[in-house]
């Protein structure tokens, strides 16, 4: 109770028979019924979704409706200038299927590609991020286009067209969307095609304002016609190219910016060239339950399942609170560790395998000491259950939208899409309406780990390790709970913290996705939300767990769970990012 009692109270719930102090809840954040089921951050993409759901489309064509909507009301996160990770469950074949739709770097990207040779010292980060060096082959609409034609029933096209009328009628500014603009202002002011968009008369739109965007309606519509290949192989393709080789700066910036806006070197062999990848899902087991996530370049997978593996051999049965979010720490930590020493785009399968076996997460929980915190950042494994300290490497990225849908027939998708920073690079592509990614920026910019090899330095086609972890966890070989979020490296923490809510702290999933969040990733403090740290923080530091600068949110999951008799409760946000939107095609009723 002392658990949920700090999920930031401002109104007395009740669940069950358990009274909760939660937060304020937006309407729509919660579903639960039968038909099939959606959450998104965006209530318009949900509803897109929805329509697909009732018009009798599969979990595919949902998701695909939804990202593609997605791509035009949450621009600064998602898009068809960006790229992500699918993960499928067939229900006809009981089975996880994923996609990389990732972006690639050029096929000239060396381990340099990212220090400056007139200093022989790595770019500033914004300097690298607001240029054309950050962007990376686009994989948003590779994925969609694989996915459909699997899995779905109904053509790329029809999405592409209903997200255009959205893209013409224009959605309403909340604050949330005003906040992202004015945070990325100065990057945004930089390119008259951005500015004309998102900073009219010189500055942020103001909340209730409505933003359309013909360009991208005409560009949709475009792809709608004449296929994905006008992107990667075409015209689209070919204004992409020209804006990355000269970044379109504006004659009168909105205001200075502290670097050159350098040229990319991305060609159009690179964009024909790309294709979506398939590696197999990385599994673990939890508590009886079967975990299915990303693997390479995705980290979350591996990192995810290694830290419930760790939990799992860590004795908590019997702890309480504090003691159990004691050891969730440590395990974070310690696979963060593993991550950064192992995980890249070309980690070998052997390894992997390795990093989620029981045998090397019984070895990594017992540094585990119940009754204080190992120093961070810990070493990465193997272990002789003897701490020693280490380099940590702390990810950039922070934007990210994540999406979680269900049909009537069983079929799961969850989907995990991105620029990296919001904004991208800072381009809307002209005449095009769409955002480039600034992907290849989550790339290390110089080695990380001492004398041993860094897995996440640029190389020549190579795609940039990511946090992005969509999960989905099988019960009895059936869906149980399929869950994801934005946040950079943060993502890990979150998905793993709802799924460790859920199942060892015996919250709802309403309740998992509300509760305060904390992240430990392998860093010497603590990043945690305010509610986490006033409530946790006395004893927690009393173990010896330090606490860095709060923050006022992490992360902006979406989640559904399987219920009994085929039902599906659909969560999202019921505040983080403005709060998400949930909902079922056939509401049970109350």
């Amino acid at each position: 109770m002392r658990f949920l009692s700090a999920l930031a109270a401002l109104s007395l719930t009740t669940v069950g028979s358990v009274a909760i102090s939660a937060p304020a809840v937006a309407a729509g954040s919660t579903a639960q019924g039968y038909g099939g089921a959606i959450a998104t951050v965006d209530a318009t993409a949900t509803a897109a979704g929805l329509e697909v759901l009732r018009r009798g489309g599969n979990a595919v064509d949902a998701a695909v409706a939804a990202a593609a909507t997605l791509g035009v009301t949450e621009p600064f996160a998602s898009g068809i200038g960006g790229g992500g990770f699918f993960v499928y469950y067939d229900a006809r074949e009981h089975r996880v299927h994923t996609i990389d739709g990732r972006e690639a770097g050029p096929a000239t990207m060396t381990s340099t590609y990212f220090v400056n040779p007139a200093t022989g010292q790595p770019y500033a980060f914004d300097e690298a991020r607001v240029s054309g060096l950050s962007v990376g082959v686009p994989g948003t609409l590779a994925t969609w286009e694989a996915a459909a034609r699997q899995w779905g029933t109904r053509p790329l096209s029809g999405a592409l067209n209903t997200a255009a009328e959205v893209a013409d009628r224009g959605y309403t500014v909340d604050g949330e969307f005003r906040r992202q603009v004015t945070e990325n202002a100065a990057a945004f002011g930089q390119f008259d095609s951005t500015k004309a968009l998102y900073l009219p008369n010189g500055a942020p739109p103001a909340v209730g304002a409505t933003i359309r965007n013909p360009d991208l309606a005409r560009t949709y519509r475009l792809i709608a016609r004449q296929g994905t290949g006008v992107f990667y192989r075409g015209e689209v393709g070919a204004d992409l190219l020209r804006a990355v080789a000269a970044p379109p700066v504006s004659a009168s910036p909105a205001s200075p910016w502290a670097y050159p806006i350098r040229p990319g070197v991305l060609t159009a062999a690179d964009l024909a060239g790309y294709r979506v990848r398939r590696p197999a899902p990385t599994r673990s087991d939890y508590k009886g339950l079967t975990v299915y996530g990303m693997s390479t370049p995705s980290s979350g997978g591996t990192a995810v399942g290694e830290a419930l593996n760790i939990l799992e051999a860590s004795p908590i049965t019997s702890a309480s609170i504090v003691e159990k979010l004691h050891y969730y720490l440590e395990a974070s930590a310690l696979s963060f560790a593993d991550r950064g020493r192992y995980v890249g785009a070309n980690t070998p399968e052997p390894m992997l395998r390795k990093l989620l076996s029981d045998q090397w997460a019984k070895q990594r929980a017992c540094q585990i000491d119940p009754g204080k915190a190992l120093a961070k950042p810990v070493a990465p494994g193997p272990s002789q259950c003897t701490p020693s300290v280490t380099t940590a490497t702390p990810d950039n990225g922070m934007s990210t939208t994540n999406l979680t849908v269900a049909d009537r027939w069983g079929n799961v998708v969850e989907y995990t899409l991105t620029l990296e920073q919001f904004g991208g690079n800072g381009m809307v592509l002209p005449g095009r309406g769409f955002m480039l990614n600034n992907e290849l920026t989550d790339f290390n910019f110089a080695g990380t780990q001492g004398t041993f090899d860094d897995p996440n330095l640029p190389g020549p086609g190579k795609r940039p390790r990511s946090s992005m972890s969509p999960t989905i966890v099988l019960k009895d070989g059936k869906p149980f709970l399929a869950v994801g979020a934005p946040g950079g490296s943060t993502i890990i923490t979150t998905v793993l913290q709802i799924i460790y809510g859920r199942v060892e702290l015996g919250l709802t999933l309403p309740q998992a996705l509300a509760a305060p969040r904390a992240a430990q990733r392998n860093t010497a403090g603590i990043q945690a939300e305010v509610a986490f740290h006033t409530t946790y923080g006395p004893e927690l530091t009393a173990l010896g767990h330090v606490f860095g600068a709060d923050v006022a949110e992490i992360g902006a999951a979406t989640a559904i769970e399987f219920t009994g008799h085929g039902g599906q409760l659909a969560v999202a946000e019921p505040v983080r990012r403005g709060s998400g939107s949930a909902a079922v095609v056939r509401p049970t009723v109350k």
